[in-house]
């Protein structure tokens, strides 16, 4: 440790006041506080188990990129290995092997500067993350408001936080601390994505960047900007963009190897540049948290990507009470990940790999875990076995040796159609009393075999399906089968078709591969006569009890015909109807 981080570090710690009630006061700091909240953190790993909280003051504490901790940490479905070849994480608020922690916030605000990992909770047990305000002063998705637009050009207001330049030559580029990004026509080492906000339907899509093509860029006020064009793009005056590089080189909250975990009472105003992830990790709850915009910040934006990605974890998963508006991605996203069968020298040993270039360089097998060797093809399992030892590779690929022969390949089974699930780390799942809207994407996707209940939620103008049950070993490689899942007591309203999507990314149908699947009491109201719930690869469905509000309905409009199957027995669908609304 040098000298000054050695003084600011003590200095911080004298300021500190704990008293016997195990609770440490942090007090506000000025300028950055990101080491003497480290400091605190380091105080309570003296407390070496025993109950201890960190109490902040209301208020601003800044937490930096700069004065972050740096950590290589390979994290779920962020960024390939070309994407982002450096996957060292800046963290602000890092707790590692840590037991019974609470950090109250106190209705403090975390303000985060740079690109970041606001917190890491790593090899933890029983800690609690609470009452307070995430934003960041300059959130790495900009923001612009479409003022007016002719043949030639295009005039728009850059909402704040966000930073701009414009160079001699009329070179427009986005800024913030450390990241910069050219959207558009310029050259930049990113790819580019954008979104549509609508004010008047309060709903968000994807779409091409309208900055593409610009000739140049000239300031006519402090956030006006004039954009020129050989023909300008179209887009519509009070149509607000959003635009992004596309590197998920952060995370906003990353939970490893972590048991007991929550976070609960959070106002979440931008998750960048991913969501929060659970990797690994055993029981964890988000209670009242609320991913949005700031209100009345002008922003319609929160999130980089995903809100929440739970990948690979166990015990029960319970996300309620909250509110998810303004992602860039999904807002929920449940799964573990097939690794693909790439060589086996023995009939009990399998060496398998990640596919996905997005997901890498974690451990997903340990010894003594329960796994089902599966067919990529048909989605079925071929044989269940225990893990019995675990080598590791490289970051890509493991070998494993089960605890018995496997007799797909003592009889010659293709090796590149299998494809091994972790079955030990898939979790029991609670989504309940839930908001979902300004979702360009899916509401939620759920693929675990743990028995799982969605309920009581809204979900607002989902473009696509507002609840996907997947299932795929040739793609994302997100498992897997789901054995219990009721979905109950839902509103719907006017989502895309289909809303509610059972479909297993299956190429060649076996035998199901979902089951116990119910679909009861929602309320679906419907723009028009489309289908409202499709279903593939299924067994034991029951659709019971729901109610289709359409516009204009006809007699001859019923429940079944809004319901569509395939490969699928013991569907049961009764005391369903539709209501005609005017």
């Amino acid at each position: 440790m040098s000298r000054r981080i050695y003084v600011m570090v003590s200095a911080a710690l004298a300021a500190m006041c704990v008293n016997a009630a195990g609770i440490i006061e942090v007090p506000l700091c000025d300028g950055d506080a990101t080491e003497a909240i480290q400091a605190a953190i380091e105080k309570a790993a003296s407390y070496k188990g025993k109950p201890v909280t960190l109490r902040l003051s209301p208020g601003n504490y800044h937490i930096s990129r700069e004065k972050g901790s740096r950590f290589l940490y390979h994290i779920s479905n962020t960024a390939s290995a070309e994407e982002n070849p450096d996957q060292t994480k800046h963290i602000g608020l890092w707790l590692r092997g840590m037991k019974n922690v609470t950090i109250d916030g106190n209705g403090a605000w975390l303000v985060t500067h740079g690109e970041m990992t606001s917190f890491v909770i790593d090899s933890c047990e029983n800690i609690t993350l609470r009452n307070f305000t995430l934003t960041s002063a300059d959130p790495s998705v900009p923001e612009f408001k479409v003022l007016s637009v002719d043949r030639n050009s295009m005039t728009v207001e850059i909402t704040p936080p966000t930073q701009f330049e414009i160079s001699e030559s009329g070179e427009f580029r986005f800024k913030g601390e450390g990241w910069s990004f050219a959207e558009g026509a310029h050259a930049t080492t990113y790819p580019e994505f954008a979104q549509v906000f609508y004010p008047e339907s309060n709903v968000t899509l994807r779409c091409e960047t309208p900055l593409q093509g610009r000739k140049w860029a000239r300031r006519l006020g402090e956030r006006i900007v004039q954009f020129g064009y050989d023909h300008a793009p179209d887009v519509h005056v009070g149509e607000i963009y959003q635009l992004r590089h596309g590197i998920r080189n952060q995370a906003c909250g990353f939970i490893s190897m972590s048991r007991d975990i929550r976070i609960e009472d959070a106002e979440l105003n931008f998750l960048g540049n991913f969501g929060l992830v659970g990797q690994y990790s055993e029981n964890i709850t988000y209670d009242n948290i609320r991913c949005r915009p700031r209100l009345g910040s002008g922003r319609t934006d929160a999130g980089f990507a995903d809100f929440v990605q739970m990948s690979g974890c166990k015990g029960k998963i319970r996300i309620a009470n909250s509110y998810f508006e303004g992602a860039h991605d999904d807002p929920i996203n449940i799964h573990g990940t097939h690794l693909k069968a790439v060589a086996s020298d023995a009939p009990d040993r399998l060496r398998v790999r990640f596919m996905h270039g997005q997901s890498y360089g974690f451990t997903p097998f340990f010894k003594g875990d329960k796994v089902e060797i599966m067919d990529r093809h048909s989605l079925n399992c071929i044989t269940p076995a225990t893990v019995k030892s675990v080598r590791k590779i490289d970051d890509y690929e493991f070998e494993l040796t089960f605890d018995r022969v496997v007799p797909a390949l003592k009889e010659g089974y293709p090796i590149d159609d299998i494809a091994v699930e972790n079955v030990t780390w898939t979790p029991e799942v609670e989504i309940v009393n839930n908001y979902f809207a300004r979702i360009p994407t899916r509401g939620i996707l759920i693929t675990t075999r743990g028995k799982s209940l969605i309920e009581d939620n809204t979900f607002f103008r989902m473009p696509m399906p507002s609840v996907l049950v997947s299932d795929d070993a040739r793609g994302w490689y997100e498992s897997g089968p789901v054995h219990d899942l009721t979905i109950r007591r839902n509103t719907f309203i006017e989502c895309g078709s289909p809303v509610i999507a059972i479909w297993p990314e299956y190429d060649r149908f076996d035998r199901p591969i979902h089951r116990n699947i119910e679909v009861v009491d929602n309320r679906f109201i419907m723009k028009k006569e489309e289908t409202a719930i499709s279903m593939r690869g299924v067994e034991d469905v029951t659709v019971r009890g729901n109610v289709f509000d359409m516009p204009q309905a006809d007699s001859g409009v019923s429940a079944e015909s809004l319901i569509e199957s395939k490969d699928t027995s013991g569907l049961k669908i009764y005391d369903n109807k539709v209501v005609a609304t005017p």
